[in-house]
């Protein structure tokens, strides 16, 4: 079965909510493969960790440096086998990788087994770095499966579903390798048994895995890691939306490295609390990615809404800031406090409030990027632009731990260091949007239609998620293209009055956009020409042209004869070799009267932007959006009336 029809499938079985994915044979096995697998990987770790922190005392792997040493091992086969693992996901079919995966795991906790019973380090420490194989085959075959299964309304759903699935494992992987270590005399033995449990529980569910074809089956291994792993981000770099999505995520993670490594040393030193406070800070970050992870579904209506991903980042900066505020206005404590004792004093509410939503905030940040790059990347080597992600991660993370030391060996205390990471995110993020225009228009899109007005879309499943297609909507007010931005998954190139760019902040807001300015033919014969050149030319491509055919803002609130060159565009695009366009009719609904319309008079003249609290807030605002029409038999009569039929 091809994507597409993979897909076609999907969507006959949508469901209202994220967690109905739960449910289904599409997303339940590898849900659950997926949560065991990274809840193994804590456990084994953490209960290593603990094991010569605590409890083995050996010369050549110092205490202060077992951690160090365990993340590092983990991590190289990231750099290391990334790219071959990438390729590998797009030359073979998903369900039989993970299969292979899960095989793998079993042998290496097996082996991890036998290490804790005997204590044997070294054998522990190889475990370590299998076990970071055995997630570097896992992660782009991970990513490149959903895509496969879920259509782009359960897209944003499903990888909330799995990075809060991820988080929570990760955090009771830690719990159950923490207890099951300390028990006396047993320990060691009941966290082999675990282990080999949990991987062979994940390899009976990964047999429930549906069948994920191959998206690139002809593909000729490279084996050498070093140039495959050049290649892979050479491939990634092609799209530049894509490749810079991935230097979005990869900042996160290095985000969140900072924040999670200094997790102990900030409860002990800056806290002030013992152990217990430290477990404490490493649950509420982890329940705050996962919740993040989950609103994003509701915030974005089901869609891939990368306006999200400001909001994330501006949140990750706020509440950093404030952390450090937090922190430095604490009480001064003469012992260290137990849990109890922390979470009696007010003042610490502040700190686990400020630390809950900087990773809330994360969470929604990094959930809308993972899932552009899973849309807009080619299938047919998905796996391998997933791949590049992993090495940039992992590149990121280490580059994380060098400025956090750097810094504190600079003298910077830890609440220091916080700020300097949440100010320094607000520097990248806004690189990152100036260099890709689009989050910063989604953002604005999805504030306007949450903030502004209470918008709702009728028919959105009639805007085509691929293809070619020109939006034929009624223009009713100087907002009315970023409220087609909000209502549509893709990207829009829209054709318009050359007068709107002048216009301040929204002028600016449209070039960003990439809009198509048009001038009477009268007035600039060139300009109009280049228009319709440009216009053909976004068809071409397979994008989605948007188009008011009436040629200007109403001045009456009524819909106004259509001109001809949304005809004219259509007959360019035939002569070009373009099929299938189709037209789709669409009307947005209440919104003549608000302050973006033209409803005041002023000397005699209808004007905008007038009264800014016309109408209130939150007004009411609807978009009803048409059954599509093939280019054929678009006339400007028949086009018009569908219109008009939509805003009634």
């Amino acid at each position: 079965m091809s994507n597409s029809n993979a897909l076609a499938t999907a969507a006959s079985h949508e469901h209202p909510s994220q967690f109905a994915l739960l449910s289904q044979k599409r997303f339940a096995p590898f849900f659950w493969v997926q949560f065991l697998g990274a809840g193994n990987d804590n456990v084994f770790k953490f209960a290593f960790t603990v094991l010569v922190t605590y409890q083995l005392q050996v010369q050549w792997l110092p205490a202060s440096m077992a951690g160090l040493v365990i993340g590092a091992l983990f991590i190289l086969p990231f750099l290391l086998f990334s790219a071959t693992s990438g390729q590998l996901a797009d030359k073979y079919p998903k369900e039989v990788l993970i299969r292979f995966v899960k095989n793998l795991e079993i042998g290496i906790m097996l082996f991890a087994g036998w290490g804790f019973v005997q204590q044997n380090v070294p054998m522990l420490l190889t475990c370590v770095f299998l076990m970071g194989l055995h997630s570097t085959l896992f992660g782009p075959v991970k990513f490149a499966y959903l895509p496969q299964h879920l259509t782009e309304r359960e897209l944003t759903g499903g990888n909330g579903m799995v990075e809060m699935g991820t988080f929570v494992a990760i955090l009771l992987g830690n719990v159950a390798g923490g207890l099951l270590i300390a028990l006396p005399l047993v320990g060691p033995i009941y966290v082999g048994v675990a282990c080999v449990a949990l991987a062979l529980l994940g390899r009976v569910l990964a047999q429930a895995l549906p069948v994920s074809p191959a998206t690139d089956p002809a593909l000729t291994i490279n084996w050498n890691p070093f140039t495959e792993t050049w290649r892979n981000l050479q491939l990634a770099h092609t799209n530049v939306v894509v490749f810079r999505s991935l230097l979005g995520i990869s900042w996160m993670w290095f985000f969140g490295a900072v924040f999670l490594s200094q997790f102990p040393a900030f409860a002990r030193d800056v806290l002030h609390g013992n152990e217990q406070v430290a477990s404490l800070l490493l649950v509420v970050f982890s329940v705050g990615i996962g919740a993040g992870a989950l609103l994003c579904e509701i915030l974005s209506r089901r869609h891939v809404e990368i306006g999200l991903v400001p909001l994330g980042a501006i949140g990750m900066t706020v509440f950093s800031v404030d952390l450090y505020f937090a922190s430095r206005g604490l009480p001064p404590a003469s012992a260290t406090l137990t849990l109890g004792q922390f979470v009696g004093q007010l003042a610490h509410w502040r700190v686990l409030a400020d630390l809950a939503l900087l990773s809330l905030f994360a969470g929604i940040y990094s959930v809308p990027m993972y899932a552009l790059i899973q849309m807009r990347s080619q299938p047919t080597h998905r796996a391998r632009i997933i791949a590049a992600n992993n090495i940039l991660n992992a590149l990121f993370m280490i580059a994380s731990s060098v400025l956090a030391g750097a810094l504190l060996g600079a003298g910077f205390s830890i609440s220091e260091l916080f700020l300097c990471i949440g100010l320094l995110n607000a520097v990248v993020a806004f690189y990152i949007f100036m260099l890709v225009p689009e989050y910063l228009l989604r953002f604005v899109a999805w504030m306007l239609t949450h903030v502004v007005y209470r918008f709702r879309v009728q028919g959105e499943a009639h805007i085509p998620t691929e293809g070619a297609a020109v939006l034929a909507c009624n223009h009713v007010s100087f907002v009315d293209a970023v409220l087609l931005m909000a209502a549509s998954p893709r990207p829009i190139r829209f054709v318009m009055d050359h007068r709107i760019f002048k216009v301040p902040v929204l002028g600016w807001l449209f070039k960003l956009a990439k809009a198509i300015p048009i001038a009477p033919r009268s007035e600039d014969p060139a300009a109009y020409e280049a228009a319709f050149r440009e216009a053909a030319q976004v068809l071409r491509e397979g994008d989605l042209l948007g188009i008011f055919p009436e040629g200007g803002i109403t001045r009456d609130g009524s819909l106004q004869p259509f001109k001809g060159g949304i005809i004219k565009i259509l007959e360019q695009a035939q002569a070009d070799g373009v099929q299938e366009v189709r037209v789709i009719p669409m009307a947005l609904t209440n919104l003549w009267g608000s302050y973006f319309s033209r409803i005041e008079l002023r000397n005699g003249e209808p004007t905008a932007m007038v009264r800014p609290f016309r109408r209130g807030w939150l007004n009411p605002v609807g978009l009803n959006v048409g059954e599509a029409l093939p280019a054929q038999a678009v006339s400007l009569d028949t086009l018009r009336e569908r219109v008009l039929g939509l805003s009634a």
